[in-house]
């Protein structure tokens, strides 16, 4: 039996130039690729005029369609599974296919990472903080643990970074601000909004200068968010 390869590529988070070129060539080799939404993904294959077959598979897709994508990898076709930004497996439900492949064929199986754009580390990289360490918490929980986390994260020695929604942001600021109050903490944050993309912004400062910043500025509450959090020593 000859297996196919299972191709991990990373994919622009805005601006459709960040994309590697050994990324695009392996979307153009692949049997197929996978999509977190095929429509999204079709927008960055017909930029780049790539005709290869996409297959819908995302956090709601079942056993059943990854049983159906280890058929494709038994029968030799070669897979690429993206998201519809960044990279797979980060606070996205990637990792369940990868899991699977490997409990399935083990070291038989190759799983090549195709690297790229994260906004993790786009984030990071522009903070001009020290960051040869850091903690990623993903996106913070709706309800439930909440506050957990965010006190886990204000308790870190090194700075914390997670994703954010537009809806939740203001909440979010104004929850630290008063955990920050109730433990006598010193903190810097950085919003990262729209990296790469037309109206990329960076804001710093303290949690509630920041949230009463958002509130008053229409165009801040829009966009995608990355939130960098670090204690500063007094």
């Amino acid at each position: 039996m000859s297996l196919g390869t299972l191709f991990v590529a990373a994919t622009p988070i805005g601006n459709l130039e960040d994309i590697s070129l050994r990324a695009l060539r392996i979307l153009k080799e692949a049997d197929y690729i996978l999509c977190e939404d095929t429509r999204t993904t079709r927008l960055l294959l017909n930029h780049y005029e790539i005709k290869t077959d996409t297959i819908s598979y995302h956090q709601h897709s079942g056993f059943g369609k990854i049983k159906q994508l280890l058929r494709y990898l038994e029968a030799g076709k070669n897979l690429v599974l993206v998201s519809d930004a960044g990279t797979p497996g980060i606070s996205d439900p990637g990792s369940m296919l990868v899991a699977a492949a490997r409990e399935e064929y083990g070291e038989a199986l190759q799983v090549v990472p195709i690297p790229g754009a994260s906004a993790v580390i786009s984030a990071l990289s522009v903070s001009g903080w020290p960051v040869d360490r850091f903690t990623f918490f993903g996106f913070l929980p709706h309800k439930k643990g909440r506050q957990t986390m965010l006190k886990e994260i204000l308790a870190n020695d090194y700075p914390a970074v997670f994703y954010e929604s537009k809806h939740r942001l203001a909440k979010c600021l104004h929850e630290i601000a008063a955990l920050v109050d109730e433990y006598e903490l010193s903190v810097e944050i950085m919003l990262a909004r729209e990296l790469t993309k037309m109206f990329e912004s960076l804001y710093f400062g303290q949690a509630a200068e920041l949230a009463e910043k958002l509130e008053n500025d229409l165009d801040m509450q829009k966009g995608e968010f990355v939130v960098l959090v670090r204690k500063i020593k007094k």
